[in-house]
């Protein structure tokens, strides 16, 4: 298969070029590194990737921001971070991609485990997780060409424990490796509609 990774040089993306590159030809996109430059931001960007990399069998989103604050601090402006960017973001990267996308194709995007169980700042993350993951379940009965879609939900990583450890006491982290999994199973599997969480 060809498949896209946006985000193929995060932690996450990494792993997961890691796993498929095995079996597939992978191209890896980002706002500052990979094979073809993207702002999931901006859609005419994102139309361009896609008119760069040619029909594909399948794309894998691992980017997206959001801002981390403390409720009663929080601004609209805040919010319109994780909202533009990682749920529009992609959001536009199906509804373009679909037409760039080739029959029985798949798209697998990543949300998050604070759309379940919630920590202290991370409104915006779990407000954004959960509209992912809902985007995918209601998407999966409309998209055309018997075209698949998913959403992998990871705990936090074992790889961000040095900086992340004080806001998931509690929490055990996940290995990126093992993270990297899910989107094969996406990719290489039949499921569509499935939240896939790696906790």
């Amino acid at each position: 298969m060809k498949i896209i990774v946006i985000g193929g040089n995060g932690t996450i993306g990494q792993a997961v070029v890691k796993e498929l590159a095995q079996r597939h030809t992978i191209i890896t996109a980002g706002r500052e590194h990979g094979d073809i430059k993207v702002d999931i931001t901006d859609k005419k960007s994102i139309e361009k990737m896609y008119q760069t990399a040619g029909k594909v069998d399948a794309v894998i989103a691992t980017a997206g921001k959001v801002h981390f604050g403390a409720l009663t601090e929080m601004t609209d402006e805040q919010y319109q971070i994780g909202l533009q960017n990682k749920l529009m973001g992609q959001v536009n990267l199906v509804l373009i991609g679909m037409h760039h996308i080739n029959n029985a194709g798949s798209f697998t995007l990543t949300s998050g485990v604070l759309s379940q169980d919630p920590i202290r700042y991370g409104s915006s993350a779990s407000m954004v997780n959960g509209a992912l993951e809902s985007f995918v379940l209601s998407a999966a009965i409309e998209l055309p060409k018997n075209i698949r879609i998913n959403v992998v939900s990871p705990g936090v990583l074992t790889e961000s424990m040095d900086s992340y450890a004080d806001y998931f006491r509690g929490f055990v982290s996940v290995p990126a490796a093992r993270v990297a999994l899910a989107y094969s199973k996406s990719v290489e599997g039949a499921q569509t509609g499935q939240i896939y969480k790696v906790e």
